[in-house]
């Protein structure tokens, strides 16, 4: 999917504007040389003759234009010479009058050969990491910062037959797998498990190997996600199907990947029950990968969402359980 059309719009109009800027830079430069030293002007001058000469064969005459093209080549480089010469001799730099531009690969374009150039793709990257919301904490948190040392590998997990460290360790190689084959293959996961134990981390990992990757991911806690859908949904009480509630619910429903932390911490009533559905199915049926973190057990999730809601995570999402002690903990008795 990557950025929206409207921050595409953004981006390309900067690129407008810092052409625009470069160009008056250039044009007062031409005018402070021009006073100093008007034997450029005229050599400027001389330089738009031939080359408008030169233009009008091509139309007119392009056989003639052919023999003409080498006597316009070398008045054209002689010119360009001697406008070097002159400025060297009053203390200009010799490139003083070049076109400037801000990235000299693509000229300011966003693109170079017809393919998008490494400015735009930085600019497009910064627009994906704006719209994740997930500002700078992926600098932090990340499969780089990643640790297992914080999980027991002494005591088996009843539950999984294997230890904390074991688990998170194939939890890390399924999500290594997951970004491999995103663009290959549709899949959702649940991780759920105690506070504390590294569900939003891992959530925050896979969302920079994504972002860097090029594509779009949006985290939102359920707290928010809620808060978006009933604000949109209703408007000012109303029930609003407006452009400004569709626009919000298509890129929702339409993001490449969907991080929803927190999953149970919102209020249930029979609003946030009928749009968590809708989501699901909707984003189901787009094939988006969409990953939920929850504190809530197996049980919890059927008691508090219905067999209806739990049908559907059984049967679109992976569940990953990930257990441990509070790692936050662990690390505030590391710092004492």
């Amino acid at each position: 999917m990557g950025i929206k059309e409207t921050q595409y719009r953004d981006i390309m109009y900067r690129y407008e504007q810092t052409r625009m800027k470069n160009q008056r830079i250039l044009d007062k430069r031409l005018n402070e040389v021009y006073q100093n030293i008007p034997e450029i002007k005229d050599i400027h001058d001389r330089f738009v003759e031939i080359s408008l000469a030169q233009a009008k064969l091509e139309v007119t005459d392009s056989e003639e234009a052919k023999k003409q093209l080498a006597g316009y080549q070398s008045t054209a480089k002689e010119l360009s010479k001697r406008t070097e010469e002159l400025l060297l001799q009053h203390n200009y730099d010799k490139d003083y009058l070049s076109p400037i531009y801000t990235c000299p690969d693509c000229r300011d374009t966003g693109y170079k050969d017809g393919s998008p150039c490494h400015c735009l793709k930085r600019a497009k990257l910064e627009a994906l990491y704006k719209l994740s919301r997930l500002g700078g904490v992926l600098a932090e948190e990340n499969f780089g910062t990643f640790s297992e040392k914080y999980y027991d590998d002494d005591t088996i997990n009843d539950n999984l037959s294997i230890t904390p460290r074991e688990n998170i360790i194939r939890i890390k190689e399924i999500c290594m797998n997951f970004i491999k084959n995103f663009d290959k293959k549709y899949k959702n996961f649940l991780f759920y498990g105690p506070t504390g134990v590294g569900k939003t981390f891992i959530t925050h990992c896979i969302a920079k190997e994504l972002l860097d990757a090029g594509h779009s991911v949006v985290y939102l806690t359920s707290l928010q996600l809620f808060d978006i859908l009933e604000k949109n949904k209703f408007g000012n009480g109303y029930y609003d199907a407006s452009a400004q509630y569709s626009e919000h619910l298509e890129y929702i429903f339409d993001i490449d990947l969907l991080i929803i932390d927190d999953l149970g911490t919102e209020l249930v009533n029979s609003f946030t029950l009928s749009q968590l559905y809708f989501l699901i199915e909707e984003r189901h049926m787009r094939k988006r990968s969409t990953i939920i973190s929850t504190n809530l057990s197996f049980m919890d999730i059927k008691t508090r969402y219905s067999e209806r809601i739990l049908s559907r995570f059984t049967g679109y999402y992976d569940f990953k359980q990930i257990v441990g002690n509070d790692i936050r903990v662990q690390k505030a008795l590391e710092t004492g």
